[in-house]
């Protein structure tokens, strides 16, 4: 038990860093700071800035509100909303299959450490549900990484979004930068991809038991003769 615990604190290195990097990928798929614009109108906006997410649109405004007070507004996006640039589209069905693997991940990571720790010399309960939890690992990273590095792109490069006028949203920001999802993105990126990585790196310890468990498997012998030397 002391080898294969021994052989495993990079895995629960792993897992650690798997379950923070997880939470941060909810955290920025249900953030709506994912671009914040700057707009000129204040008649509606009256901060003169909006937060545009991937589910939703929300501004400050004092329209319609008693003096001293403000109120958050916010649009939902639907599913039939044509104007929604494509990397809102990828960045939701993405973020959330990031989410359902990362959970997948987890629970076979889970799994098993739980046979590491109650001493379960079976490699084939351990071995192969750590290289599976850090595929599960890796492909999530890639899952985030790609929309946020495409909605970086949109920011960076300025590109506007045609809103209908419901929303009470120009079609162009006077100016727009990336909001802290990008940023708690990257992070979650980078902890997912140590964390499949660290648990792709796992070698199950060959110790005395689990050498003769093999010879015995292989000899021609019967399991009971195994080991015993032929005198004439």
């Amino acid at each position: 038990m002391n080898s294969l615990v021994s052989t495993s604190h990079l895995q629960l290195a792993a897992f650690v860093l798997g379950a923070v990097g997880w939470i941060l990928c909810t955290i920025s798929m249900g953030s709506v700071e994912w671009r914040v614009w700057y707009v000129n109108n204040t008649t509606i906006i009256s901060s003169g800035i909006a937060w545009v997410g991937i589910w939703k649109v929300c501004f400050i405004s004092y329209l319609h509100v008693s003096p001293g007070y403000r109120e958050q507004f916010c649009h939902k996006f639907s599913g039939y909303d044509s104007f929604i640039p494509h990397e809102i589209y990828a960045a939701q069905g993405l973020l959330l299959i990031a989410m359902f693997t990362g959970l997948l991940g987890l629970a076979v990571t889970i799994f098993a450490l739980r046979n590491v720790y109650m001493g379960i010399t079976h490699k084939t309960l351990i071995a192969p549900f750590f290289l599976v939890g850090g595929f599960f690992y890796i492909f999530a990273g890639l899952c985030v990484l790609i929309p946020v590095s495409w909605n970086f792109y949109s920011i960076t490069h300025n590109q506007s979004i045609a809103f209908p006028p419901s929303y009470y949203m120009p079609s162009s920001p006077a100016a727009q930068e990336a909001g802290a999802a990008i940023p708690v993105g990257i992070v979650a990126v980078i902890l997912l991809l140590l964390s499949g990585t660290f648990s792709l790196s796992y070698r199950f310890p060959m110790t005395s038991n689990t050498i003769m468990k093999s010879w015995q498997e292989k000899s021609p012998y019967m399991p009971g003769m195994a080991g015993r030397l032929y005198t004439p």
